[in-house]
């Protein structure tokens, strides 16, 4: 083996086996988490140290158009790509020997890219391991499996399951609900124990097909990569059985939508000690001190929480979406839930987050609201002890909303880089453009001759 393949982590060399790794994928996350990059002979990418794209991947759209650029001309000069080879993994779904390596952008002076969500999310750890804390984060990962849909016109449905009836809704924890779609779950599993990625609960969630996949807690940029990598492996494994994986926040009406729950703690680093917990157990004022950040910022980090207009539509009462700044303890229907947990796992679940997002921004911008508060040290507001669904909210209820709050919130845009949001603005402004030039059958149906 050439020595590159030395930097390789174990379950990357146990899954070559002393076979010739035949390509590699060099490939980053873009704003909306899709992953470009270029595709090489292995013999090639053994004997280049760099690779270029151009910066403007950074200001596409999800439908593939350019955002105006605002800090500048559109030049479109070249990014330095660096491959990271702690993420080197399988791609184990392909015919021949596959490697993904996750690389890093530099500028041409060896900067890190402000625009690459990667590097926002370092720039916010890197904040935190200043003030002698390292984060913590255990996300959740929720998405539905559904029939092929080919034509954009058409609802989408639920899959086939192995009864030959279609997945249904309401199957909460339902072991038979899983089994209906066994096989792609199987292939899961065998994807992700192939790329060296520990599962820790597979479940049923409350929509017809929908699955919940939880993380084991760790480094946030390590937990984002795997989510990065996930989202392809699992659209992976359902398209080898005739249907498809997605991760739209809300793809099927009436059903709930998905989200990404994100568990967070925070320990010192010197004594490897949860700072939210105190010498006999109880909550520090730290610990209180991140929920009062969340809630302080959140509105404008949901911009990043929630970043198409379908994201809003999971945002609706009794659908299991807390749409509320409230925190509680053990209490599922607070946007900030306290879960039971011995003292040292004592931790926030941020549970306004849906799973379109960016998990590189989603996680970074969640860790920026908390950390924000751990600087500012306030006080949350009262716990909620009861149905925090009825309660108001400072939460926006649609995209172009949301990024108002984001550029109102000077503290948020700061730590997350200024040059970023002025290019995720510009972006997601574009594309919420676009979205309002579309006419709905809603409107077809209840405008055309009723107004």
């Amino acid at each position: 083996m050439s020595n590159w393949t030395d930097k390789l982590p174990e379950a990357a060399r146990d899954w070559i086996a002393g076979r010739r790794v035949d390509e590699v994928e060099c490939i980053i996350g873009d704003i909306a988490g899709v992953a470009r990059g270029k595709a090489m002979p292995a013999s090639k990418f053994a004997k280049q140290a760099n690779y270029f794209l151009p910066n403007s991947i950074f200001l596409q759209t999800i439908t593939g158009e350019w955002a105006d650029n605002p800090t500048g001309a559109f030049t479109e000069p070249d990014m330095i790509l660096v491959p990271d080879f702690s993420t080197a993994t399988a791609a184990p779904w392909t015919a021949d020997v596959t490697l993904q390596i996750i690389h890093d952008a530099e500028d041409q002076q060896g900067k890190p890219v402000p625009t690459a969500p990667r590097n926002v999310l370092r720039r916010i750890v890197e904040l935190y391991n200043a003030e002698g804390w390292q984060p913590i984060v255990a996300p959740e990962m929720e998405f539905f499996l559904v029939a092929r849909n080919i034509d954009p016109n058409m609802p989408i449905i639920p899959p086939m399951g192995r009864s030959g009836r279609r997945a249904a809704g309401k199957q909460a924890y339902s072991m038979s609900a899983v089994d209906e779609y066994g096989k792609v779950i199987d292939d899961i599993y065998d994807f992700a124990e192939a790329q060296g990625f520990e599962i820790d609960g597979i479940l049923q969630e409350g929509g017809a097909g929908q699955v919940e996949i939880n993380l084991a807690h760790g480094d946030p940029v390590a937990l984002a990569d795997e989510i990065f990598f996930f989202k392809r492996l699992i659209r992976e494994a359902a398209l080898r059985h005739d249907c498809f994986a997605t991760f739209m926040a809300k793809p099927i009406e009436g059903e709930p939508g998905s989200a990404m729950h994100m568990h967070h703690s925070v320990v010192d680093i010197k004594t490897g000690k949860n700072i939210f917990s105190d010498k006999k157990g109880g909550e520090t004022p730290a610990f209180l001190h991140f929920i009062a950040g969340m809630q302080a910022h959140l509105p404008g980090a949901v911009a990043l929480l929630a970043p198409y207009v379908n994201s809003y539509r999971r945002y609706v009462p009794d659908f299991a979406a807390p749409i509320n700044l409230e925190w509680g303890r053990d209490n599922r229907t607070t946007g900030l839930r306290v879960p039971i947990s011995p003292p040292e796992g004592r931790r926030l679940e941020n549970r306004l987050a849906g799973m379109d997002c960016n998990p590189y921004l989603g996680i970074a911008a969640s860790l920026a609201c908390g950390y924000l508060g751990l600087k500012a040290q306030k006080m949350p507001k009262p716990e909620c002890k009861g149905d925090a669904y009825m309660s108001e909210t400072d939460l926006p209820y649609n995209l172009g909303d949301a990024l108002d709050l984001l550029e109102e919130d000077d503290a948020l845009r700061e730590i997350l880089g200024v040059e970023f949001c002025e290019v995720y603005d510009s972006v997601k402004r574009n594309e919420y453009k676009e979205f309002l030039q579309v006419i709905s059958p809603w409107e077809r149906e209840h405008l055309l001759l009723n107004v």
